[in-house]
């Protein structure tokens, strides 16, 4: 056998190995996730959605011992209906698949640009920071609870993948007569479809409500619109399968706040459950939550729009990803997903500084800083000790990365490069 032919087999072998070992160290880590968290937040649903199917009302379910109901909207509910049918452990671990499939997908959305810029092969860094971040406590306790979120985190993450494709094919490209296949060709690659995705997941949830209304910041206003009809067509197709549930899930359901568990649970890392403990309430004073929550999502999307301008868009929806966590009543360590990515927007930013064209004293200080950011960020976010939720770490966090978070300044392509003629209303740091 030829010698080409002898390296081309052992790396063919090679891969299959790796792909092997990532593949039973993937299932693994699920299966302890499964046993550490018990699927608490799907044995909730789970039980009311089989009720439901029996005839009974979907949100009359109480789970006997803490008492929580199911806090999930109706397209959610039918969407899953069928892990109803199955055992809990059978749709804990199909809902688990799922969500590691989506956070593959979300990961070669993230590290591809970062690829690209460097030089490198997009599939063996975005297989990197899709095992780095199965390590972190949002992802395990997404997968762990049988929550929804990282399905939810990729729909979101798929417009943004059309935006990048508008960008490149330009709104203006026409549609000329063709086969459906090929119009449906032609829309996947010119990125038409862009804002469907966010309006899936606002029916599925509550939180990417604040990715609508960014996509309207953002100037993305083609997004926002079909993000917005997606989002009241999967509502109407709700409401026509189960009338009653949503008539009730928006007269009433929806605004009980403490339905899954008190606000001020030391689970809670929203503002609502900081000041609720703060003020040692039960819930948080309305007023002084509410005026909180409205400047830190102003920031956010005053950030959001100047990252976005500047062509990063990944720190873009973190940081409004990381406002809406902030500002939601509810946000559990499971819902804090758009922290993994935002360790990845500093360490990216900490090597863009090292490797920069300008490496003076201050970009070296700078990438020090950074590199110390994401390195610690990421240690606290596996280790996740009981002590970041007594002293409202992850909130902090929020706060910080909301007010801080560097982007990732890109020129036009073929255009030199120079400052921006807006001003941002809230400068805040860029990366080199």
């Amino acid at each position: 056998m030829p010698v080409i032919e002898k390296r081309s087999l052992r790396a063919a072998q090679n891969r299959s190995v790796r792909l092997a070992v990532g593949a039973l160290g993937t299932l693994a880590l699920v299966s302890l996730a499964l046993s550490r968290y018990d699927l608490t937040a799907l044995a909730v649903t789970h039980a009311a959605v089989r009720d439901w199917l029996s005839g009974a009302e979907l949100y009359a379910y109480r789970e006997p011992v803490s008492q929580a109901g199911a806090a999930l909207p109706p397209a959610l509910a039918i969407v899953l209906a069928p892990l109803a049918l199955l055992p809990l452990k059978a749709a804990g671990w199909l809902l688990a698949l799922s969500g590691v499939a989506a956070l593959l997908l979300s990961a070669v959305v993230l590290a591809g640009p970062i690829a690209r810029r460097h030089g490198r092969r997009r599939t063996p860094l975005a297989l990197t920071v899709a095992a780095l971040a199965l390590l972190t406590e949002p992802v395990r306790a997404a997968l762990g609870e049988g929550r929804p979120e990282l399905l939810v985190f990729g729909l979101v993450l798929a417009d943004l993948v059309a935006l990048r494709r508008a960008e490149r094919a330009g709104w203006w490209t026409v549609h000329r007569p063709a086969p459906l296949a090929d119009r449906l060709r032609q829309s996947w690659a010119d990125g038409s479809w862009a804002g469907v995705g966010t309006g899936l997941a606002v029916a599925f949830a509550v939180t990417p409500g604040f990715f609508l209304l960014g996509l309207f910041v953002l100037r993305q206003r083609r997004a926002a619109l079909t993000a917005l009809t997606t989002a009241v067509t999967a509502t109407l197709a709700g409401l026509l399968f189960a009338p009653r549930e949503t008539l009730s899930w928006f007269g009433d359901t929806l605004w009980e706040l403490d339905r899954a568990e008190p606000l001020n649970a030391a689970g809670n890392q929203a503002l609502a459950g900081v000041l609720a403990r703060l003020y040692g309430f039960p819930a948080p004073p309305v007023l002084v939550w509410l005026a909180f929550g409205a400047l830190l999502l102003a920031v956010g999307l005053i950030r959001a729009r100047s990252a976005f301008a500047e062509g990063d868009r990944v720190a873009a929806f973190t940081v409004i990803g990381l406002a809406a966590a902030g500002f939601g009543p509810m946000t559990t360590p499971a819902e804090l997903i758009w922290l993994v990515p935002a360790v990845l927007v500093l360490a990216d930013g900490a090597l863009r500084r090292r490797t920069g064209v300008r490496r003076t004293r201050s970009h070296r200080y700078g990438a020090a800083i950074l590199a110390a950011a994401a390195l610690s960020g990421y240690a606290l976010l596996v280790i996740a000790p009981p002590a970041l939720l007594t002293w409202n770490g992850y909130a902090f966090a929020l706060i910080a990365l909301v007010s801080a978070l560097p982007w990732r300044h890109r020129p036009p392509v073929g255009a030199p490069a120079r400052p921006s003629r807006r001003v941002a209303a809230i400068p805040g740091p860029r990366g080199g």
